[in-house]
């Protein structure tokens, strides 16, 4: 399952903070802020999703992730070399190192990511 646009923004938010209550995420927006209903919204389909839980106190909920964003934009990333690269990491290099603005420095920076993990495997 996938997050929209503003599911993400405030998914991101909640990652940052790890546990937050509502005024905690509305504080983390930049202006101009959503509206509370509109963050509670988010919240409850987020939550809908798998996503997002809360502990209750009193009239309070607390906010925490169910994802780990490293899990999840894993996910998103295999899903974009599937669908966009024919199902080919070797094509999303290509277009990753050929269509960015990378410095020398940078492109050997990944090419030495690249060959400590095939020494790890």
């Amino acid at each position: 399952m996938q997050l929209s646009k503003t599911e993400e923004e405030l998914m991101n938010i909640l990652w940052k903070l790890k546990k937050a209550f509502m005024k905690d995420l509305l504080e983390a927006y930049e202006e101009p802020k959503p509206a509370t209903t509109t963050v509670a919204t988010l919240l409850k389909r987020m939550s809908d999703k798998g996503f997002v839980a809360y502990k209750s106190f009193g009239r309070s909920r607390e906010y925490y992730p169910l994802v780990k964003k490293k899990d999840y934009f894993s996910k998103h990333v295999n899903g974009l070399i599937k669908n966009f690269f024919n199902d080919s990491p070797s094509q999303f290099a290509s277009f990753f190192t050929q269509s960015t603005d990378l410095s020398k420095a940078e492109l050997e920076a990944l090419k030495k990511l690249i060959d400590q993990e095939i020494k790890r495997k």
